[in-house]
C-alpha cells in the first residue's frame, strides 16, 4: 500500500468512525391510540397534551414530584392579588424561525379562551396584558390560588405561522373540533421535536428541533416513531421482540411478564384518574330519578372490576378526588349492593326495568372496553338491558361530544391536579359560555355544588377549600351524579438503557425532550 492510499484509507476509516459516533438516535414508541389532532386547542385530552409536552412548551411544568419548574417562563412575581407578571426566556425560537415574544402568548391565550374545552380552565382569567417583547401580565378576575397550575396549559404557539388564510381562503387561526383545520395539520411549536410526517391511525414522525431553546437538556434522542398499536398483546409483544422501545400503557396481565424479562423496565405509579359512566338526563326520563342513579351505582361491582379486569392495578373508586387531594372524603366509600339496587328500581317504579344505550372507546383507557362489557352485565342484573357499543377514541370523542348514548364513559384526570376541575369538567350545570361541564353527557346538574365550587376557586385557605370540596364531593355522592369506578394506575414499558423513568409522571405526559437514551 502506498502513502496515498494508506491515508485514503486511514481517513475513510476515520470517517466511518466518525458516522458511528454520530449515529442517530431513534426511538420507536407505541401508544394504544395516536393523537387526534395536531392542534393543541382541540380537545382536552391526554393524547392532545402528549402531543404539547412534544412539540410545544408550556409556561411551566409539573416535575415528578409535582412541583413546579420554569419552561418557556423564566421567572414570575406576584404584582397584586390579581396579577401574576411572567418573565419568558429571550432568544426561544418556534419551528418556523419566528421568535417567541408576549405577543404570541397574548395571541394564544385569546384561542384559549374561544376553545369550548380550554375555556373553563381560564375562565377566571381576564386577560394578558403585554408589557414588553418578554414580559406579560395574567390577570385574573377574583384572587385564584391555582394560577401557576393553570400556566401549565398554557403553550404558546406561533402566532404568526397560524395567521393569515390558507390556498382555500380559511383562516389559519380556525379551531374546529373534529374537523380539518389548518392548526389540525400543521404545527409550530417551540418544543424538543418537529411533526415531520403523519399518517392519521398508522404513525406520526418527530424530529429533533435544532434550534431548541433548552440545550441544557441531556436528551439525546434524534428521532422518535410513534405507532398506535391498540390491542394490548401485540402492543406488549413488539416490546418484547425489540419491534419498539417503548410503550404505553402496559395492560395489568402483562405487568410482571415485563418487569421479569431481563431485556424490559416496567415503570409503575398510583394514577389520579377517574374512570367513571355518565348517565344523560336529557335522552332517559328514568335517569333523571336519584333513585334510578343510585340504583345503578349500587349495582356496578366496583372492587370485582379492580380485582378481575384490572388484576388490582387501579384503586376502587366512590367520588371523584383521589386520596391526597383537598376534596377527598374518606367516608364516601363504593356501595354495591344487588338487592338495594332492585329495591331502589322498584321504590322509583322500574322494577321491571327499561333499555339503555352505552357507548365506551375501546383503545382510550386500560381494558375499557372489557370494562364496559362487565358494567353491561352487571346491570342485567337488575332488568336494565343495554345496548353496548364500543369505538377507537378517534370515532368516540365526537359521538360523546354528540352525547349520542345514554351512558357514555369518560375517564379524568384533573388539570389543575385539584378537586374542583373535576366538578368544573364532568359534573357542573352545563354553560356553553364559561366551557363549565364541557364533558359531562350526564346533563346532571346541581346549583348548589356549582356554588361550592366557584367559591372554593377564590379562597385561599387551604382548610376552608377543603371543607367545600368534600361538601361537594357528598353531594355527589348522595345524588349519584355519575357512576365512579376506579381511579386507573400508570403502567409503561420500556427496553433497557431507554432512560424512561425519568420523563414519566403522574400526568402521563413523558417529557420525550429529556430522554436519555445509551448508545
Amino acid at each position: 500500500m502506498n502513502k496515498l492510499t494508506r491515508i485514503a484509507a486511514i481517513g475513510a476509516a476515520t470517517f466511518a468512525l466518525g458516522a458511528v459516533a454520530q449515529a442517530e438516535v431513534t426511538v420507536k414508541v407505541a401508544y394504544d391510540a395516536d393523537p387526534v389532532s395536531l392542534d393543541p386547542h382541540e380537545q382536552l385530552s391526554g393524547g392532545t397534551l402528549q402531543l404539547s409536552h412534544m412539540v410545544f412548551d408550556p409556561l411551566v411544568r409539573w416535575t415528578q414530584d409535582l412541583q413546579f419548574e420554569s419552561r418557556l417562563a423564566e421567572s414570575w412575581e406576584q404584582i397584586d392579588t390579581l396579577t401574576t407578571r411572567f418573565h419568558l426566556r429571550d432568544g426561544v425560537k418556534f419551528h418556523s424561525g419566528n421568535m417567541l415574544t408576549s405577543a404570541d402568548v397574548d395571541w394564544t391565550f385569546d384561542r384559549l379562551k374561544e376553545s369550548p374545552d380550554f375555556k373553563g380552565i381560564f375562565s377566571l382569567f381576564t386577560d394578558v396584558k403585554v408589557v414588553d417583547e418578554n414580559t406579560f401580565d395574567l390577570i385574573a378576575s377574583e384572587p385564584y390560588p391555582l394560577v401557576l397550575h393553570t400556566a401549565t396549559y398554557i403553550f404558546p404557539m406561533d402566532s404568526k405561522f397560524y395567521s393569515g388564510m390558507t390556498s382555500d381562503g380559511k383562516d389559519k387561526a380556525e379551531l374546529v373540533k373534529h374537523g380539518d383545520s389548518f392548526a389540525s395539520r400543521n404545527v409550530s411549536g417551540t418544543g424538543p421535536y418537529v411533526v415531520t410526517e403523519r399518517e392519521q391511525g398508522v404513525k406520526v414522525v418527530f424530529d429533533r428541533f435544532d434550534g431548541y431553546w433548552d440545550t441544557a437538556s441531556k436528551g439525546n434522542v434524534d428521532k422518535i416513531i410513534l405507532t398506535p398499536i391498540k390491542e394490548d398483546p401485540t402492543r406488549v409483544a413488539a416490546l418484547l421482540s425489540g419491534d419498539v422501545d417503548f410503550i404505553a400503557p402496559v395492560p395489568p396481565t402483562d405487568l410482571q411478564r415485563i418487569a421479569e424479562n431481563e431485556g424490559t423496565d416496567l415503570i409503575s405509579q398510583s394514577g389520579t384518574r377517574i374512570i367513571t359512566f355518565q348517565m344523560n338526563q336529557n335522552r332517559v326520563e328514568a335517569l333523571k330519578d336519584a333513585r334510578v342513579r343510585l340504583a345503578i351505582d349500587y349495582a356496578v361491582n366496583n372492587a370485582g372490576i379492580v380485582d378481575r379486569i384490572m388484576r388490582g392495578f387501579a384503586t376502587v373508586g366512590a367520588q371523584a378526588s383521589p386520596a391526597g387531594y383537598l376534596g377527598h372524603d374518606p367516608s364516601l366509600t363504593p356501595r354495591f349492593d344487588v338487592e338495594k339496587a332492585k329495591a331502589l328500581m322498584a321504590e322509583a317504579g322500574y322494577a321491571d326495568g327499561f333499555e339503555l344505550t352505552m357507548m365506551a372507546p375501546n383503545n382510550r383507557y386500560v381494558n375499557d372496553d372489557k370494562i364496559a362489557q362487565a358494567v353491561a352485565s352487571m346491570l342485567s342484573k337488575i332488568n336494565i338491558k343495554v345496548d353496548l357499543q364500543t369505538m377507537p377514541k378517534a370515532q368516540y370523542w365526537p359521538k360523546f361530544d354528540e352525547r349520542a348514548a345514554d351512558l357514555m364513559m369518560i375517564g379524568w384526570h384533573s388539570d389543575t391536579e385539584d378537586s374542583a376541575n373535576f366538578h368544573q369538567f364532568l359534573s357542573a350545570c352545563p354553560d356553553e359560555a364559561t366551557g363549565n361541564g364541557q364533558y359531562n353527557s350526564g346533563a346532571y346538574c346541581n346549583t348548589e355544588a356549582d356554588a361550592l365550587m366557584n367559591a372554593s376557586n377564590t379562597e385561599t385557605d387551604a382548610a376552608k377549600r377543603a371543607a367545600m370540596l368534600q361538601k361537594l364531593e357528598g353531594i355527589l355522592y348522595e345524588e349519584a351524579a355519575f357512576i365512579p369506578l376506579h381511579w386507573q394506575n400508570l403502567a409503561w414499558g420500556a427496553r433497557k438503557g431507554v432512560g424512561a423513568a425519568g420523563i414519566v409522571n403522574a400526568m402521563n405526559f413523558p417529557y420525550f425532550g429529556d430522554l436519555v437514551v445509551d448508545k
